[in-house]
């Protein structure tokens, strides 16, 4: 049998020049597949003529406790330059839209025994969430991708490995593999899954075909026959028997902090035209819990004559905030109404659309810039519901819903004002 100590699962950036990477303080991974075959029957007769074979409908949520580094939202936007503690670019949602990744899982028995890996190619990001169930629950991040495609890997084919390489010239447009590659039963002569070049000038990401204008194959190399230039990056996609020496599927990670808890952030809800960056007094008390969703409306195209998704984007962004707490003043509906302490009549329908929220995520509770992990910075921001009452003998309580479509993610403390 396969424990879940041993389904070790790595994430793949297809565009851009990133390299893979491990899905860390992982709690859940719930992958579902809808195979979307539609039977056919017809008049005069009994029974099934056959089934259509459309794409599968790939659903991969995964849930992680929340261990203060910026890393994973960087390989789901595909680009590792921006959103770091020393870059001045945050990540926004617009970053979402195009971006694409590759997720596996290795799987190892009790005994040791390697006995495949689960490879969902192409996923895109759906949504995700930050959540703090109460003052002292582990923060949780969540995510929902989709995707059309799953193989599972096994015998001679039984390990997915990715390989990078960069053009030292324009003339370097050989590479070796780090391990003998395995032919794709399916196709004959096949090895790659994928290969794609990486264009420094452009910036641009092509996946490239097999062929004269593409690349040419073995077990052991692959030549891009498609033009290079100095520093262009050359990803592979292939399995094989083995992986290659010194690999490692996945590597503890004991320098990122097991879990934060929900000590460990402060809030902030402000409205700028009063106020242009968040100060003490825009800081949010007596908070029991804070949910931040976001969902993509994504419109991911394909094309007549191809079964594959050949543009992706989203139509939409909404981005959703639910502060839960305890009923003790009336600050934010104060500072929705922009109005300070104790402020005669507060008409819910003068409430703003124009709030900004500020989650900053810190390594401990002592919450200093020298702590300060990253923070999500949400602008425009419309006060949508109000929930509120009272049980027998409880503390009544008051929920606050906010929406919005715009969101920024950065380590970088100078970034997220403050």
């Amino acid at each position: 049998m396969i424990n879940s100590s041993y389904y070790r699962a790595r994430i793949y950036p297809i565009k851009g020049t990133d390299d893979d990477g491990q899905l860390d303080r992982a709690q859940g991974i719930d992958p579902t597949i809808a195979l979307n075959r539609e039977k056919v029957e017809e008049v005069g007769r009994v029974g099934v003529v056959g089934y259509l074979k459309k794409s599968p409908t790939i659903g991969y949520r995964l849930t992680q406790y929340e261990y203060g580094n910026v890393e994973f939202w960087q390989k789901l936007v595909n680009n590792g330059a921006i959103g770091g503690s020393s870059d001045s670019v945050a990540i926004t949602l617009e970053d979402f839209k195009s971006s694409y990744f590759d997720i596996c899982a290795y799987l190892t028995d009790d005994d040791g025994a390697f006995k495949g890996t689960i490879y969902y190619p192409s996923l895109r990001t759906s949504g995700f969430s930050i959540s703090i169930g109460d003052p002292q629950a582990i923060i949780e991040r969540s995510f929902d991708f989709v995707g059309e495609s799953a193989k599972i890997l096994q015998g001679e084919n039984e390990y997915l490995i990715y390989q990078k390489h960069t053009c030292e010239s324009g003339d370097d447009n050989v590479i070796t593999l780090d391990t003998t590659a395995t032919v794709n039963p399916d196709v004959a002569s096949a090895y790659m899954l994928r290969v794609t070049l990486y264009d420094t000038e452009l910036g641009t990401t092509t996946e490239l075909v097999k062929g004269a204008s593409g690349y040419t194959e073995t077990d052991s190399a692959v030549t891009i026959t498609a033009t290079v230039t100095t520093g262009d990056v050359i990803k592979l996609w292939y399995t094989a028997t083995d992986i290659p020496t010194a690999t490692d599927m996945f590597v503890d990670n004991d320098t990122d902090e097991p879990a934060l808890i929900g000590d460990s952030v402060d809030i902030y809800l402000y409205i700028p035209a009063t106020a242009t960056d968040p100060e003490a007094t825009d800081l949010i008390y007596r908070l029991q819990s804070v949910t931040l969703d976001v969902t993509f409306d994504r419109e991911d195209l394909r094309e007549i004559g191809n079964k594959n998704v050949v543009q992706r984007g989203v139509r939409n962004s909404t981005v959703s905030v639910t502060l839960g707490r305890i009923l003790e003043s009336f600050t934010v509906e104060e500072v929705l109404r922009g109005q300070s302490a104790n402020y005669g009549i507060i008409d819910v329908e003068k409430l703003t659309d124009e709030a900004s929220l500020i989650i900053k995520v810190y390594k401990d509770n002592t919450k200093t810039e020298a702590k300060f992990a990253y923070g999500l910075y949400a602008t425009g921001l419309s006060a949508m519901e109000l929930r509120g009452g009272a049980g027998v003998n409880e503390y009544v309580k008051k929920d606050t819903t906010l929406e919005g479509e715009d969101l920024t993610i950065s380590a970088n403390w100078s970034v997220i004002p403050s």
